[in-house]
């Protein structure tokens, strides 16, 4: 089992940053990917970003250039980070951590984003 917990989520006006990070414990294996997904209501929960533990990101369309992904593995709890700027309003929705190993998969409990103007 691996657990997740994520913070960072809030409420902001357009443009606002935000820095949303997830941590993994439990019985992490050294070959995994660890992201994000966002859900907004009505919506499929859709990727926004994830990185693998060589550093290797992918990004949807929708935030590249705009949010960073990255990781610290340095303790037995990999973390994930997810800076996230020039926010817009459409970037509002639960933010869902996920780790993946293998054919193994986890997801933290969500944590919400509020773009407003």
């Amino acid at each position: 089992q691996v657990q997740l917990v994520e913070s960072g989520g809030g409420s902001v006006h357009i443009g606002e940053s935000l820095r949303l990070s997830c941590s993994a414990s439990g019985n992490i294996f050294s070959a995994n990917t660890m992201g994000w997904f966002r859900q907004a209501p009505g919506n499929k929960r859709e990727l926004v970003a994830d990185i693998f533990v060589d550093g290797s990101a992918n990004y949807a369309d929708s935030v590249r250039g705009r949010f960073t992904i990255s990781r610290d593995d340095t303790t037995f709890t990999p973390t994930v980070y997810l800076h996230m700027g020039s926010l817009k309003p459409d970037d509002t929705g639960v933010y869902v951590c996920k780790y993946t190993a293998g054919t193994r998969e986890y997801w933290g409990q969500g944590t919400q984003v509020t773009v407003s103007s």
